[in-house]
């Protein structure tokens, strides 16, 4: 029998990240676009670094505005220039955030970096080869970090979360340089993480493993290629979104009571 009662339509639950600003350097390209897209999924605003072509920030800040993008609102995503090694340029990506959005940083995720395609051993690498490594991978760290901890939103969702790689444990020949600038990340953000003790902000780093972007490819050979995937019991490469959903759940409330942690995303790769 009818009872003349209308239920109420159910609001559908809010995203894990509405209301929240995420900054992700070096968002354009691989790992980093894949965060900066899943970021945006979940309800980030973002702002998406990039450092010198601005064609595939672009491209993605507009593919996240025309999902459901108001016309009257902000925008749900721009494209900043920045070099990650200059400290004035790091702080504009903080302040666009804050003039574009209207409100500090709630997140921010550090991916910018770079990697000798030649694989050099130690005795091989030249001074201007490890400088130029740490300027971007350790320095860039430093600089975004820095500027996050002094910057991010208080009181609780405030998030840092610095790729590093799983290099750092594998130690493998002609890596010097890339694994020990990516070291001293994973060092500097564990200090970090006990230095915001009271903000409510948390700090870890994502460590990937082999993960199918340009940045891997470059200057192996299929042959070497298939001996990464035959090291991995997953039996592939990694891809964007698996690093990126990890990412994801670091940088929502659900990921609160992880801090000061390095979780390395490998699917079990032997290292």
């Amino acid at each position: 029998m009818a009872t003349g009662i209308k239920a109420d339509a159910v609001s559908p639950a809010p995203l894990p990240l509405e209301g929240r600003v995420a900054i992700v350097t070096g968002g354009s390209r691989g790992i980093g676009r894949a965060i900066a897209s899943h970021l945006g999924s979940l309800g980030a605003r973002l702002v998406v670094n990039y450092a010198s072509s601005s064609a595939q920030a672009d491209a993605l800040a507009a593919e996240l505005n025309l999902s459901g993008y108001d016309p009257s609102a902000p925008p749900r995503a721009i494209a900043v220039k920045a070099d990650v090694s200059d400290p004035d340029q790091v702080k504009r990506l903080f302040d666009e955030a804050e003039r574009v959005f209207g409100s500090p940083a709630h997140v921010f995720v550090n991916c910018a970096g770079v990697m000798d395609p030649k694989f050099p051993s130690l005795a091989n690498t030249t001074v201007e080869e490890w400088d130029s490594t740490f300027k971007v991978n350790a320095r860039g760290a430093f600089l975004g970090c820095r500027e996050a901890v002094n910057r991010l939103r208080r009181g609780g969702g405030g998030r840092i979360v610095m790729v590093t790689t799983s290099v750092v444990g594998g130690l493998f020949p002609g890596y010097s340089a890339y694994a020990a600038s990516k070291a001293a990340v994973e060092t500097m953000t564990k200090i970090a993480a006990k230095e915001l003790k009271g903000t409510g902000i948390t700090a870890n780093c994502v460590a990937p493993g082999p993960v199918a972007t340009e940045l891997f490819f470059a200057g192996k050979t299929e042959e070497m290629v298939k001996r990464v995937v035959d090291a991995c019991p997953m039996g592939r490469l990694g891809e964007g979104k698996d690093v990126a959903e990890v990412v994801g759940f670091l940088a929502s409330d659900a990921g609160e009571w992880v801090n000061g942690q390095v979780i390395r995303v490998n699917g079990g790769f032997v290292i």
